[in-house]
């Protein structure tokens, strides 16, 4: 047992479990949402527009965070506004818009001097992150698992019922923006962790696993959270060990969570919907 737990007796190992947990909570109360309204492939569309605008604040000597928040944030708005003047679906206009942004940065990152690394951006470097790059995690995640939190009553009925929210005169297009511009938010911090391909994960599995589970969204936001923040420890205690990508590992366990509440989740689990497909047969 003192062996399994060395991790937690290296510095840079804490902080990897530190931030790992923080960064699965947030993913996970967005991925709720994210599956409620249908917008899986928009998280996947924004963690790969970010890169032009990691480039691009390198370029203009400005913090990274910044340059990939405005990039996200222009992938989301520029594919909201193609959806509402062209006949094309908004899952056509997102593959359309976040491969030709990925395009832009590949080449922009390709032709520009520096010492950054592609890896590091594309699958994260949680065991070097700095301090610095810690607390810029921890307050900025907390302010967006903090007001997602908060408004998560009014966040659900547009996600759930715009119809309703409508009636109700809730601002539903500030609240689908102000979701868009905390998702962007959640994934530039989530990119220091996972990288820009892994953070798509971390935004669609969680709530995916919630939603096997139950039909209520509380103990889906419990679900989701304490299925990624155990993913995550599990992750990080597995790549130790056995010396992998720590970002993938997550992602594994997460997929292999995935897999199992599939498989034997009470609520609409595969073992469960046979079960009463076949006490409705007899």
């Amino acid at each position: 047992m003192n062996e399994f737990f060395e991790p937690l007796q290296v510095p840079f190992m804490r902080d990897a479990l530190l931030v790992g947990t923080l960064v699965a909570a947030m993913c996970a109360v967005l991925s709720c949402f994210l599956i409620l309204k249908g917008w899986s492939l928009m998280g996947d569309a924004i963690s790969h527009a970010v890169l032009p605008g990691i480039v691009l604040a390198y370029i203009a000597g400005l913090p990274l965070a910044i340059g990939a928040f405005v990039s996200g944030l222009v992938c989301a708005i520029g594919t909201g506004f193609i959806k509402q003047n062209s006949r094309i679906k908004e899952d056509t206009v997102m593959g359309v818009v976040f491969t030709g942004m990925f395009a832009v940065g590949l080449v922009l990152f390709s032709r520009t001097p520096s010492d950054m690394h592609l890896d590091h951006i594309l699958v994260g470097n949680i065991l070097g992150i700095t301090v610095s790059q810690v607390w810029q995690t921890l307050t900025v995640g907390g302010l967006v698992l903090a007001v997602t939190l908060a408004l998560r009553r009014d966040l659900l009925l547009i996600c759930f019922d715009p119809g309703q929210a409508r009636v109700m005169a809730v601002p539903a297009r500030f609240l689908n923006y102000l979701l868009l511009s905390l998702l962007s938010l959640a994934i530039v911090v989530s990119l220091q962790a996972v990288g820009i391909i892994l953070v798509v994960a971390m935004l669609v599995t969680p709530g995916s696993i919630g939603h096997l589970w139950t039909d209520r969204f509380d103990r889906m936001l419990l679900i989701a959270v304490s299925a990624a923040v155990s993913s995550t420890v599990a992750g990080i205690f597995i790549s130790y060990h056995i010396d992998g990508s720590t970002g993938a590992c997550i992602v594994l366990v997460q997929a292999l969570g995935f897999a199992l509440s599939l498989i034997f989740a009470p609520k609409y689990g595969m073992i469960r919907r046979l079960w009463v497909k076949v006490g409705t047969t007899a």
